[in-house]
């Protein structure tokens, strides 16, 4: 069984996307919702991200001429309501990404749905439009919020299933990837709650281009994720130069936004790439599963 090439449009060998989660303060607002530490170094790093990472981010982006998707918990566009438009005014595309950065596995489908809705509403009051996209907090998704997405026709960028668009419960689906996310790297903010040492960008940067030379042969989507608190610092700027200069010098490749790869799917290959939102039969009735 040989996996389907997928088609770009224009004839484009590969895609390849610049996301960026805005997640500011909201993880720490979420991760200490039952009693506000008054220790400084943790949001202080985060309040870096909106003072000045961001804007090293979009100066980055606008030297290569790149459209980036930017995802933003609602929290976070409450405390800085001129931060959707501004990114909009730039060319850039907002989508979703909770409202207080709230993990899957700490709240109830009643309380996703409602935080949904909630921040669909502050999208549409602070820019004028509905917002096309979905970004979960931590990249886990459930059957109840695949569903709700679909209720409120929104496609998802948290799964990653297959390295290109595909199609979930109806709910298309913009795969991301946790080896080229910054955070898994170098999301070290000292205060004794980190038990190992920043990495140097050099390698890391090397193993991207690595990745993103295999993903463009094969046809695939190179998904890259970052955070303005993180790689807005001088040596992440510098990493993302090298990368994306790599990425730029080959004419073969569609860079897009998360919304245009979902709008380019659902417009021509949402019936190709089709998966269920569950566990199939074949694994949810293996021994494994009953303690065999």
């Amino acid at each position: 069984m040989r996996h389907e090439p997928y088609r770009w449009p224009d004839g484009k060998q590969s895609a390849a996307c610049f996301s960026v989660d805005v997640d500011a303060h909201a993880p720490w607002l979420w991760n200490n919702r039952k009693q506000f530490p008054s220790l400084l170094s943790h949001l202080e790093q985060r309040h870096f991200g909106i003072r000045v990472g961001i804007f090293r981010v979009l100066d980055l982006l606008e030297r290569f001429g790149i459209r980036g998707s930017f995802f933003v918990p609602g929290a976070v566009a409450e405390a800085y309501p001129e931060l959707l438009p501004t990114l909009l005014e730039a060319g850039h595309e907002v989508g979703l990404h909770g409202y207080f950065h709230e993990l899957v596995s700490e709240i109830s489908d009643a309380e996703f749905t409602a935080a949904l809705e909630c921040s669909i509403a502050l999208f549409e009051r602070q820019t004028g439009r509905r917002p096309a996209g979905f970004r979960s907090p931590a990249w886990e998704m459930t059957p109840h919020m695949i569903a709700e997405l679909r209720r409120c026709g929104l496609y998802d960028s948290s799964l990653m299933g297959y390295d290109h668009p595909y199609t979930i419960d109806g709910v298309t689906e913009v795969p991301v990837q946790w080896t080229v996310d910054d955070a898994i790297y170098f999301k070290f903010m000292g205060g004794g709650g980190d038990h190992w040492p920043p990495t140097p960008p050099r390698p890391i940067v090397e193993g991207w281009i690595d990745e993103w030379t295999v993903l463009h042969r094969e046809g695939a989507l190179f998904m890259l994720t970052v955070h303005d608190w993180i790689s807005g610092r001088g040596q992440k700027i510098a990493m993302l130069e090298r990368l994306l200069s790599t990425i730029r010098a080959e004419p073969s490749v569609w860079f897009a936004t998360a919304g245009e790869l979902a709008a380019h799917h659902a417009a021509t290959q949402a019936d190709r790439f089709r998966v269920a939102a569950e566990i199939p039969p074949e694994i949810a009735d293996h021994p494994a599963r009953k303690g065999a």
